[in-house]
């Protein structure tokens, strides 16, 4: 496999960052958006990450954008888990999981 040219990975880091930008501002907004235009941003997104950026922009790019950081560990979850949230959150989330799981044995 070729290296990659180093405008294509500037273009590649522009992209997901521009994506990480616009997903961290429609969930940012409270306005309503589409269901088709916010897959579209996911979807997008999802690919840049996974098109060949280089390990420190990744994670400067994860690092500053937390809508794209939770969508990089959600496809990402079977090999680390809830590595990039807090440990609270984590454990808050899974205590959360639990008491639903037990609330719709009940019903």
């Amino acid at each position: 496999m070729a290296t990659p040219q180093p405008a294509s990975v500037h273009s590649r880091l522009e992209m997901a960052i521009a994506l990480a930008r616009l997903l961290d501002r429609i969930e940012a907004s409270g306005r309503s958006v589409g269901a088709d235009q916010y897959r579209g941003v996911v979807r997008r997104l999802s690919a840049a990450l996974e098109d060949g950026i280089p390990g420190p922009a990744l994670e400067a790019i994860l690092s500053a954008h937390p809508g794209a950081a939770e969508l990089y560990e959600n496809r990402h979850y079977e090999r680390s888990g809830l590595s990039r949230s807090p440990l609270e959150r984590s454990v808050a989330t899974e205590m959360l999981a639990c008491q639903v799981l037990s609330r719709a044995k009940k019903a």
